[in-house]
């Protein structure tokens, strides 16, 4: 008797098209890598003044190992016979007076020096305290009046540093074996297993973020085999087209040198990335971002509806949902008709505008600890949360240096702190920018112009009709530029002459009904005068002032806009 035929199965993995197989590589039902992330930190860095290579994409995300058949073993693999070459050389050599060889050879060639008279004592010094920075100091200034000292100096530098290379080769590995080296042989055994450690670390962080791009190929060939060499290049290629594929997805575009940029697409997933880190560190019930509205005749529809009440605006109605309600209720009757009871209307809610200025300090300081790229992410992450839940509020931007400039939302990521072109202790300078011949080009950018950023956004807010009217001010301290008429005043330390011009300008925004919310951010330079700047500008225009690390600035401005529409909105 004949057995039936085994039947095969149906369809299967089908990957001759593809650049990779799918089942050794993520699948695209799986969550993909965060490419935008690490794009927009490089871009809020560096602005646009060095692109975004690929080898730093791949650097900058992280990609689930397990997902990529065949990376583990390899990576174990190469793991083990590094493992063991180090294992080896601990249990071949000896470090036994080791130390005490390098020590006798140092004060050798020290004793053998013929300084001058009058770097005697200095050399003496500098070799009974064995510091290299000594022996430097020596060599640069006996160069010159004797050479031949000078290069006695240098050959003690240079035993005095293999000394302290032996001191770390012994406290950092412990040795076993039997085998003696000389100070030579240990330098150079020292550097190959610390290689071998980097090798292993580098290895270590590629098991876990599939970043082979951080393995150092060329130092990896001194000790692997070229097979398991060309099996880790297959995936590092695998991995990079992958990355490129997503890059692509996530709307980051390559020009024709192979950098990347950022596209529209790029700015809104990045924004609501920004905006679930933020508010996902506060709870919802305080967050006001979906609660607090107020559902009744507004002018914002809803996507949920109710029924029909006497007073609710035919305006709302859901056409379709009351036709399906009447055809449920009569299936039978032709012509349908509506009654009351079918009717049913959108919700809707109060949705009051506010306006908004933000004015971003990118003086000279903000340099420092990368507040500018803090003060440029809340910028983007503040944009992003208006255009998704509150469409209808007005915003601008301005940039403050020396002078204050209205920025659109795509030119954010790209403005940068201004380089300091005056390094003088005290600044005294006034420029006439009536004069023709007179441009912004030749005035030093780095300073800060308060008063100018709050005449901009107070002109910027008289054109909208609404009486919720702010200007978020980020700051790290005094202003030290301020205009009188058309005549700029630069001036360092800061000046109480123009504090008086800022604070002027202040109060015209206050009489205007326009709240200034001043965010302090650190500074290298920052004193107890600019925190008492901060106060005296929050009393006199009833405004307020938050004082923030920098790194959670995004954090105060968004909950802070939030919480002021859930007011408005009460």
């Amino acid at each position: 008797m004949s057995l039936p035929k085994r039947s095969l199965p149906v369809g299967g993995v089908i990957h001759t098209y593809q650049k990779y197989s799918p089942t050794e590589f993520p699948s695209p039902t799986a969550e993909p890598p965060d490419l935008v992330s690490g794009a927009f930190e490089h871009a809020l860095a560096y602005g646009n003044y060095r692109q975004l290579t690929e080898e730093e994409l791949a650097r900058a995300i992280h990609i689930d190992p397990s997902q990529i058949g065949g990376l583990g073993p390899s990576i174990d693999m190469l793991l083990a016979m590094l493992e063991d070459r180090k294992r080896k050389i601990l249990e071949t050599y000896q470090t036994d007076g080791l130390d005490k060889k390098a020590n006798d050879r140092f004060d050798k060639l020290a004793k053998r020096a013929n300084p001058p008279s009058k770097l005697k004592g200095e050399f003496q010094k500098a070799v009974h305290s064995k510091q290299i920075y000594l022996l430097e100091q020596m060599w640069y200034r006996a160069d010159r009046d004797s050479p031949e000292f000078a290069s006695q100096v240098l050959h003690v530098m240079e035993s005095l540093g293999d000394k302290y290379n032996i001191d770390e080769l012994i406290s950092k590995y412990t040795f076993t074996g039997h085998q003696k080296m000389d100070i030579p042989q240990a330098l150079e055994i020292k550097k190959e297993l610390e290689k071998i450690d980097e090798l292993l670390e580098q290895l270590k962080e590629a098991a876990k973020t599939a970043q082979i791009g951080l393995i150092d190929m060329e130092a990896l060939a001194e000790f692997a085999p070229p097979a398991d060499l060309n099996q880790l290049e297959e995936l590092r290629q695998q991995i990079n087209n992958y990355v490129r594929e997503m890059a692509e997805r996530q709307g980051l575009d390559r020009d024709e040198k192979g950098a990347f940029h950022l596209t529209p697409k790029a700015h809104k997933i990045f924004q609501s990335r920004l905006l679930g880190r933020i508010f996902s560190q506060l709870k919802a019930s305080r967050s006001g971002r979906h609660t607090g509205r107020i559902v009744g005749d507004g002018n914002v529809e809803l996507p949920s509806t109710k029924k029909y009440e006497f007073g609710d605006s035919i305006a709302n109605l859901d056409t379709t949902q009351s036709v399906i309600n009447a055809m449920l209720r009569r299936p039978d009757e032709r012509p349908i008709r509506l009654r009351s009871d079918d009717l049913e209307v959108h919700k809707t809610r109060n949705s009051p505008k506010c306006a908004t200025v933000v004015a971003m300090d990118m003086s000279g300081s903000m340099r420092y600890d990368g507040q500018y790229m803090n003060v440029k992410r809340m910028g983007l992450a503040l944009q992003g949360l208006i255009t998704s839940e509150y469409p209808g509020d007005f915003l601008r931007f301005i940039e403050m240096y020396t002078f204050a400039k209205l920025r659109r939302p795509g030119e954010i990521i790209d403005m940068m702190p201004k380089p300091v072109t005056i390094h003088n202790p005290v600044v005294r300078l006034k420029a006439d920018m009536s004069q023709p011949n007179v441009s912004e080009q030749d005035i030093p950018p780095h300073f800060t112009n308060i008063q100018h950023a709050l005449r901009l956004a107070r002109q910027n807010l008289a054109t909208v009709d609404t009486p919720n009217k702010q200007i978020v001010l980020i700051t790290d301290g005094l202003p030290t530029a301020h205009f009188e008429e058309e005549t700029l005043f630069l001036l360092y330390p800061p000046d109480p002459r123009t504090e008086k011009e800022t604070m002027r300008e202040a109060l015209k925004c206050a009489k205007e009904g326009i709240v200034i919310n001043l965010f302090l951010v650190p500074s290298w330079s920052q004193s107890e005068e600019d925190i008492r700047f901060a106060y005296r500008l929050a009393e006199q225009t009833k405004g307020r002032v938050f004082f923030t690390a920098g790194n959670d600035l995004d954090r105060f401005v968004l909950w802070d806009y939030v919480e002021k529409k859930r007011e408005i909105l009460g």
